[in-house]
């Protein structure tokens, strides 16, 4: 069983940065494709950026594209999501999902078997 553990959310300015982090102790984790999702007040989960599980392959969701970079360091079962120049609409409960074992980068929750208990992002305006 994969658990997953998030940290790193909280409240920041528009403008900030933040960098959220998922790991896990499961020595498989370095297999997995991985990949974070978000959830807002009232809307359905949606994509944010997806990291295959060499690490080359990387996918973003068009509204965090230059601004958002996915990474994971397999040496420390973490995969990290640095996000720079927040704004209001990046509001939402970030998720860590683990999908499938050797898989280039997925972009859909039903390719997602694991998944955090999610963190808390706030950026005020």
């Amino acid at each position: 069983q994969v658990q997953l553990i998030e940290s790193g959310g909280g409240l920041v300015q528009a403008g900030g940065s933040l960098r959220l982090s998922c790991t896990n102790s499961d020595r498989t984790f370095s297999t997995y494709a991985m990949g974070w999702f978000r959830q807002a007040p009232g809307k359905e989960r949606e994509f944010v950026a997806g990291i295959g599980w060499r690490g080359g392959n990387l996918l973003y969701e068009d509204s965090v594209k230059g601004r958002f970079t996915i990474s994971r360091d397999n040496t420390k079962n973490t995969v990290y999501l640095q996000m720079n120049s927040l704004k209001p609409d990046d509001t939402a409960v970030y998720y860590c999902a683990a999908g499938r074992r050797w898989s280039l980068v997925l972009r859909e929750p039903s390719e997602y078997h694991y998944w955090g208990q999610g963190t808390q992002v706030t950026v005020s305006s």
